[in-house]
């Protein structure tokens, strides 16, 4: 079974996220996590989390959302829709984004270091974002002992130190569709131990995209594993597994497993946290 454990499924309607999870499923993939970017994207995701089974769900303001600093009434929003449902897996999506026209850096980092914090004291782990931050990202997360929850570096595509750096501090690396296509991230992929990769699509609706078949979904992890497969010389099933043993590992497992059956035999002992 794989787990994709990174997407955006908030933006769709109930029926089209049925139809998405049905055609995952077709292909192997037994559950997903669903990131919050606002407040009101992480109260869907999680809302989403309570009305399927293989759904689970992140809270989280994305730092391309911030449009002023994070205050204590949306703290307290995130809190308390954590604690709404033992579905919410991770702290996510948060990070820095230092493309030209994002928001204010202050604002990000403000944002950055709050949301750190409440993923200590939830004792979440944290999938964060960075673009063109990676020093940055890295830095703020060892200043805030992100280490003690850990989490993944979301849609990575960096260099092997920047990857090597991540996983010193207690994170995984989180692979998508570029890895289909990007040569250098093939490079850097082939390189890192399988036990520090889990697997994403970063599933969202991509109406740019002329034919709706195209969109990205969960589906399309089977063929990122695929490709991890061929770059690492290991059989597909190997990926699947092991891949899936480290998300489990990173997260409750004991939660997960009260809504997805795991195969033990498959997955081994990875113990995340209860």
């Amino acid at each position: 079974m794989l787990a994709d454990c990174h997407t955006h499924l908030d933006s769709y309607s109930d029926r089209e996220v049925a139809e998405v999870l049905a055609r995952a499923l077709c292909a192997g993939v037994g559950f997903v996590i669903a990131a919050g970017t606002t407040v009101a994207s992480s109260e869907r995701a999680a809302a989403l989390s309570k009305r399927f089974p293989e759904v689970f769900s992140g809270i989280g303001i994305h730092p391309m959302e911030l449009d002023g600093f994070v205050d204590d009434a949306s703290v307290a929003r995130l809190m308390r829709l954590a604690a709404s449902t033992g579905k919410v897996l991770v702290v996510s999506e948060i990070g820095l984004d230092f493309m030209g026209g994002m928001p204010d850096r202050a604002m990000q980092y403000q944002a950055f270091r709050e949301q750190v914090r409440i993923a200590l004291d939830l004792r979440l782990p944290i999938v964060f974002h960075s673009r063109e931050s990676h020093a940055e990202a890295l830095r703020v997360l060892r200043e805030e002992r992100a280490y003690e929850v850990g989490g993944a570096m979301h849609y990575f595509q960096a260099d092997l130190n920047t990857a090597r750096q991540a996983i010193d501090l207690g994170f995984h690396i989180s692979l998508a569709r570029p890895l289909l296509r990007l040569p250098r991230l093939q490079d850097v992929a082939s390189q890192l131990p399988l036990s520090s990769i889990v697997l994403e699509t970063d599933a969202a609706p991509q109406p740019f995209k002329a034919k709706r078949e195209n969109w990205t979904e969960p589906r399309h992890l089977k063929d990122v594993a695929r490709k991890l497969a061929e770059l690492k010389g290991v059989s597909l099933e190997e990926v699947e597994a092991v891949t899936t043993a480290n998300l489990l590992g990173m997260v409750s497992r004991v939660t997960v497993e009260k809504y997805v059956h795991i195969d033990h035999s498959d997955y081994g002992n990875a113990a995340g946290p209860t």
